[in-house]
């Protein structure tokens, strides 16, 4: 009989299984051949050697000529090699300064970066950010494949590890563009385990731009790309109307009048022809009143307004009528020209009007408006300060969302969409110095892009109002 405490536990011994441990099975561990490293780095240095005439053609060029002028001239060969090198580099750079930047400086950046900034804090910004996968007591990186500078950023491509997502790295975006110092991150999803994240060096929207050229007639006014301010990337952004709906958020002061402004100046030529009609719903009496002789109704006070959402519908469903049976979508002319309701501050007239039946007029004249008005060339521009749903529960009838700068981060996925600021589209972080600055979100597009509109002055409101840019740009 074992022996035993008093209270009744029977001694173990120290080798025997505790059984509140789990049973651990090790794989063993095998030593890897010398000759199968060497031969792996081998392979490794051979793969590099051969993409690098891909990769860098201009420097092993140089590289190659050097060697070759030596080898049949001696010392004098790399002179004068080097000096025709640096001469026709200047002359190229004078002549040529695009194509010397695109083939020469750029890649010369991206070289330097990617060994200078990537590559030597890869590993502790993803270890640090959580992107770091362990299997087996091993680490597993994802790996970057290569770095490429255009003029405003960094693309880093990088091969994930087999089991990972792409949506690792739109969550830590923030700590991502930390990590290697940019003031942001944007994630671009390539194909299977491939992505690109974009690291911006410098704000191309941080100045100030101007109101855009009016088009110089109706026939270069595309109401599928209007020009309405700069992308962050430097391309002009442009807006369709045409088939869609926009809804405008920002808080006061964010720029909402330049959404609308330049898209009205981007039509202009279009609207004195006739072939654009503009109904003008401003209850603030502020912003659009200034120049109401553009538009073809305008209304301030709220049963006046509800009066004029309640005829563009009439006239909605009217046309409708006509084109059932015979026209499937629609081409502005002057019989049936493209209608466009802008909606300054729409929670007047949904939340705040005093008057219940007013409110609920208005939003049955918009519902209808924003869900069968597209497809018969009738479209809607809502602007409003607080896109709550007991403040603007229409939301989701608007495809295309621009968010300029909102009080609070909850207000960014309420506008662009639950998984907005997990894409970079921090909108309650633009500077309140930076009106006119926003993430758009386009229908059937994931990603958000961060936009400046231009600014139409007061000078540039009077100048349209009063024909002076017919015909011409401001």
């Amino acid at each position: 009989m074992l022996g035993g405490n008093g209270n009744g536990a029977a001694p173990v011994q120290p080798t025997a299984p505790v059984p509140a441990q789990a049973v651990r099975f090790t794989t063993p561990v095998v030593q890897t051949p010398a000759a199968f490293i060497l031969g792996r780095w081998a392979w490794r240095l051979l793969a590099f050697l051969a993409a690098l005439p891909v990769r860098f053609p201009l420097s092993v060029a140089s590289v190659a000529s050097l060697v070759g002028s030596w080898a049949l001239w001696e010392w004098i060969g790399p002179a004068l090699v080097s000096t025709a090198a640096v001469l026709g580099g200047l002359a190229w750079r004078h002549w040529h300064p695009v194509s010397f930047r695109r083939w020469v400086a750029l890649r010369a950046l991206a070289l330097v970066r990617g060994v200078w900034v990537y590559r030597r804090h890869w590993q502790p910004v993803l270890v640090v950010s959580g992107l770091a996968e362990s299997y087996l007591e091993r680490q597993y990186l994802p790996r970057i494949r290569s770095v490429a500078c255009n003029e405003w950023a960094d693309r880093v491509r990088v091969k994930l590890v087999p089991g990972t997502a792409p949506g690792d790295f739109e969550e830590r975006t923030a700590q991502l563009a930390h990590g290697f110092g940019a003031p942001a991150c944007r994630v671009e999803v390539r194909g299977p385990l491939d992505v690109v994240l974009e690291f911006p060096r410098r704000d191309m929207l941080a100045e100030p731009i101007g109101a855009m050229p009016v088009p110089a007639s109706a026939d270069e006014v595309d109401l599928g790309a209007l020009p309405m301010g700069r992308c962050e990337d430097g391309r002009t952004w442009t807006m369709r109307l045409h088939g869609t709906h926009v809804l405008v958020a920002g808080v006061t002061g964010a720029g909402k009048g330049s959404v609308v402004w330049s898209a009205v100046r981007a039509m202009l030529p279009a609207i004195r022809e006739g072939l654009v009609r503009v109904r003008a719903v401003d209850p603030k009496r502020m912003e659009l009143s200034y120049g109401r002789s553009l538009f073809y109704r305008y209304a301030d006070a709220g049963e006046a307004c509800v009066e004029l959402l309640e005829e563009a519908v009439a006239d909605m469903q009217a046309r409708a009528d006509a084109y059932a049976g015979r026209i499937r979508s629609h081409t502005p002319t002057l019989e049936d020209p493209f209608e466009v309701v802008v909606l300054d501050e729409v929670a007047f007239l949904t939340a705040y009007h005093p008057n219940k039946d007013v409110r609920r007029r208005a939003e049955n004249a918009m519902a209808t408006l924003t869900s069968q008005g597209r497809s018969v060339g009738f479209t809607v521009v809502a602007a409003l300060q607080d896109p709550r749903k007991e403040v603007m529960n229409l939301r989701n009838l608007f495809p295309d969302k621009v968010a300029l700068r909102l009080d609070e981060a909850t207000q960014v996925d309420m506008v662009l969409g639950s998984d907005a600021r997990d894409r970079g589209a921090d909108a309650h972080l633009i500077d309140p110095a930076a009106p006119g600055t926003a993430f758009v979100r386009l229908e059937g597009s994931k990603v958000p892009t961060r936009v400046r509109a231009a600014y139409v002055a007061d000078t540039d409101i009077d100048a349209m109002a009063a024909g002076a840019d017919e015909g011409g740009g401001a």
